[in-house]
């Protein structure tokens, strides 16, 4: 089993903040279904202030091409990143059209 840490960042706006862990609160079940079905196993996101972070594991069918393809012919899926667009800021190293960014390993125990 894989695991990966990726992060994002909030718009500094407590209201914006709220609102966006409420839609966290009660995820469509569409998403859920989406994340399960391109085989991710387990996926948590913490924040401190406006960093979030996101831990996964996943099964040996994941792949992050696969689960874009899929994401893109979603229409749900399209329209709860859109959603979630209104909240979220781009990290500083981001390329243009990158959201979620993957975290380098540094330590393990």
């Amino acid at each position: 089993m894989k695991r990966y840490a990726l992060a994002l960042d909030l718009k500094d706006d407590s209201i914006l903040i709220a609102e966006y862990e409420a839609y966290h609160k009660s995820v469509w079940p569409e998403i859920k279904k989406s994340i399960s079905d391109s085989g991710i196993t387990a996926m948590e996101i913490y924040r401190l202030g406006t960093r979030l972070f996101m831990f996964m594991e996943v099964n040996e069918e994941f792949s992050f091409e696969k689960k874009a393809k899929a994401d893109l012919a979603n229409p749900k899926v399209q329209e709860w990143e859109e959603l979630m667009s209104k909240y979220q800021q781009t990290l500083p190293t981001a390329k243009p059209g990158e959201k979620w960014l993957l975290m380098e390993r540094i330590f393990e125990l």
